[in-house]
């Protein structure tokens, strides 16, 4: 069998072509490519496995505000987590137009304030839902009415107090609506160029889809991002693990326990002479308090006494591990 892969004639055929001027046997120059600058230390090279626990976050999110959005419209709405992404504040403030339902919030303790951001198509179904309707999808590209800005604030209201309620298992926060804008030229969150972490979430209804946007400054999670590291939520899932394990176990573990009526020092001469029916002063008396050790680590301030004809001691005070009392 022949390895050709072109018969003669289709050889032949090719060479008088190229002879003619038909076929391009000359290759393009090779065009400058540019380098682009890669800062490896900007907000950019963030990697996103930095937040693993805002994942606990999004599916308690999605799970109570399900339940919200069933009781509110009163019909069956679908929540889904869509993306998370590390992007430019101007680039994604340019992905909006007017009117657009921005409303700003504060998570404190955080430094700063984040963003909830509802598309104008979910804005407009989200209302005819609230108002009975099905949230048939509008044409019409027009202003809100004051009406539709107090019904989606409220919804805007419901939400925040969900996510704050998803982050309580997290990091606790406290979610506070502080401002809202229909143009994004008025919305100032950060400088152009801060990185901003998006979250979004869409909602699916009979007869409408649509997402709305959870943006937050990187700047302002720096602060917790040890908490929402994997490393972090290993070491809380080992101890919730392993606590109650550990506190079965010492209770049944067996310590020694040791009341100190007093001290005094005595030199070896004073030994030596002491006789029977000598007095040995203390430096504690029967009213000041005495010390309790547990394994030979003082742990306790208590008073002595005696209950049904039994040594006592009544614990008075707890002894901090820095040495200090506490009642």
């Amino acid at each position: 069998m022949s390895n050709q892969i072109l018969t003669q004639d289709e050889i032949d055929a090719l060479l008088s072509a190229m002879e003619r001027g038909d076929v391009d046997v000359e290759q393009d120059p090779e065009k400058d490519v540019e380098a682009a600058p890669y800062n490896l230390t900007s907000q950019d090279v963030i990697l996103r496995d930095q937040f693993s626990a805002l994942e606990e976050v999004y599916d308690k999110f999605i799970r109570i505000t399900q339940n919200t959005l069933l009781s509110s419209m009163q019909q069956s709405i679908a929540i889904e987590f869509v993306s998370t992404e590390m992007i430019k504040y101007q680039e994604f403030m340019g992905g909006f137009s007017s009117p657009t339902s921005f409303n700003l919030f504060s998570m404190k303790p955080l430094i700063g304030n984040a963003l909830l951001v509802i598309e104008p198509n979910l804005v407009y179904a989200l209302i005819d839902c609230l108002f009975g309707g099905d949230g048939k999808p509008s044409s019409q590209v027009r202003d809100f009415t004051q009406i539709e800005q107090r019904m989606i604030k409220k919804f805007a209201l419901d939400l925040l107090g969900r996510f704050e309620e998803s982050w309580s298992t997290v990091c606790p926060m406290k979610i506070s609506l502080k401002k809202v804008e229909t143009k994004p030229e008025f919305v100032q969150l950060v400088p152009p160029d801060d990185v901003m972490m998006i979250i979004v979430f869409t909602l699916k209804g009979e007869e409408f889809s649509g997402n709305f946007h959870l943006a937050i400054p990187y700047l302002m999670l720096e602060s917790i991002k040890e908490k929402l590291s994997p490393m972090y939520l290993r070491d809380q899932d080992m101890k919730q693990t392993w606590s109650p394990q550990l506190k079965e176990l010492l209770k049944d573990t067996h310590v020694t326990i040791i009341a100190e009526l007093g001290r005094t020092q005595q030199t070896v001469r004073q030994l030596i002479n002491l006789q029977v029916e000598d007095v040995i002063n203390l430096k504690a008396g029967p009213e000041d308090l005495i010390s309790i050790s547990v394994d030979q680590v003082p742990k306790y301030l208590g008073y002595p006494g005696v209950i049904k004809g039994n040594r006592a001691i009544q614990i008075a005070k707890l002894i901090n591990s820095n040495g200090g009392h506490r009642s």
